[in-house]
C-alpha cells in the first residue's frame, strides 16, 4: 500500500527514469549531444537570490538539494546564524565542512571576516567556487580543497551521494555521522591534514573561531588540533549525542583547550527525525 511519502518517491523516481532515458536517446545524435550540453550549462548557471538579516546573497542552484539549502537558509540552522552574528568584525573563521559555502559567505559578508573554507568533496567544490566568485568574495574566502583529519597523509574520501551540495560523507574512516558503517556510493583518494599541520605546514591563517560540521569525524579532528584549539575564542561543532565515542572525545579535547560549553541547539525541523540527537554545540573561552 502506497503512503503519501512512498507515492511522492515513486513519482520522483518515475520522472527521473524518464529523463534519463530521454538524455540517453539524445546522446545518440550530434544534435542531441548539443542539446544535452546546453541543458547542463543552463543548469549550472541557475542562480537563486535570498536575504537574511539584511545580508543579500545569491547561490548557484543546479538541483533540488541546493534549492532547499537556499530556501531553508534561515530556518535549518538558526543557531549557527545567531552564533555567526555574535562574532567580532574582521577576525578569521575556519568553516570546516563548508559544503557549497552558505555559512562562509554569510560570515564574510556580515562580519567582514577572513574565512578558510575546508571542503574536500569534488562535487561541492565547483559550486563553492562559483558562489564565491559570483558575489566577489574570492579574495576574502580561501578554499582549502582537502580534508581535515587526524594527521598528514592520503586516504579515501567516502561519499554517500554524488549530488551537488551533498553531505554525510567521511574521510579516512568507514563510519558516518552516527558511528555506523557508511553506505558508500563513490570514493576517491585525497589529501588530509590535522588542524595544527594546516597552520604549521601549510601556513594557513590560524582561526579566531571555528565552525565544524564533518558528519562523524569531528573528534579525530579536534583531538589532533590542540595548538589551534588553545588559541581560538570559540567554536560551533555538530555532535551526535548518541555517538558516544564522538561525543566523549570531542568534549575531552575542547575541555583540555580550556573551552566551556555554553549551549547546544538544533532546529525544530530535526525533532522526530534520525538527526534528533545531533546538536550544534557552542563552546567559548571564558
Amino acid at each position: 500500500m502506497f503512503t503519501k511519502t512512498n507515492m511522492k518517491q515513486f513519482i520522483k523516481n518515475t520522472i527521473k527514469k524518464t529523463i534519463q532515458k530521454l538524455t540517453t536517446l539524445l546522446s545518440s545524435t550530434k544534435v542531441g549531444r548539443l542539446v544535452n550540453e546546453v541543458i547542463v550549462n543552463d543548469v549550472m548557471n541557475r542562480v537563486q537570490e535570498m536575504e537574511h538579516n539584511g545580508i543579500r546573497m545569491k547561490f548557484t542552484v543546479p538541483n533540488l538539494l541546493n534549492h532547499f539549502r537556499v530556501e531553508s537558509f534561515s530556518t535549518k540552522e538558526p543557531e549557527t546564524l545567531e552564533w555567526l552574528d555574535t562574532l567580532p568584525e574582521g577576525g578569521t573563521l575556519w568553516d570546516i565542512g563548508a559544503n557549497v559555502g552558505l555559512y562562509s559567505i554569510y560570515a564574510a559578508k556580515k562580519k567582514n571576516c577572513r574565512v578558510v573554507a575546508f571542503e574536500p568533496s569534488v562535487f561541492n567544490l565547483e559550486l563553492l567556487a562559483r558562489n564565491l566568485f559570483m558575489i566577489n568574495l574570492q579574495d576574502q574566502v580561501t578554499i582549502a580543497p582537502f580534508a581535515l583529519s587526524d594527521g598528514l597523509g592520503t586516504s579515501l574520501m567516502r561519499m554517500t551521494t554524488t549530488e551537488w551540495g551533498g553531505a554525510l560523507s567521511t574521510f579516512g574512516k568507514k563510519f558516518g555521522w552516527n558511528g555506523e558503517s557508511i553506505k558508500e556510493v563513490f570514493a576517491f583518494q585525497t589529501f588530509g591534514v590535522s588542524m595544527d599541520q594546516a597552520v604549521s605546514v601549510l601556513y594557513l591563517p590560524p582561526p579566531n573561531f571555528i565552525k565544524m560540521d564533518v558528519d562523524g569525524i569531528e573528534h579525530f579532528i579536534l583531538q589532533n588540533g590542540p595548538d589551534v584549539l588553545s588559541n581560538i575564542q570559540g567554536i560551533l561543532v555538530e555532535i551526535n549525542d548518541n555517538f558516544i565515542e564522538q561525543s566523549d572525545k570531542s568534549k575531552d579535547a575542547l575541555e583540555r583547550a580550556e573551552l566551556t560549553l555554553k549551549e547546544k541547539l538544533h532546529s525544530e525541523m530535526f525533532e522526530d527525525t534520525k538527526f534528533s540527537s545531533s546538536y550544534n554545540q557552542i563552546w567559548t573561552r571564558i
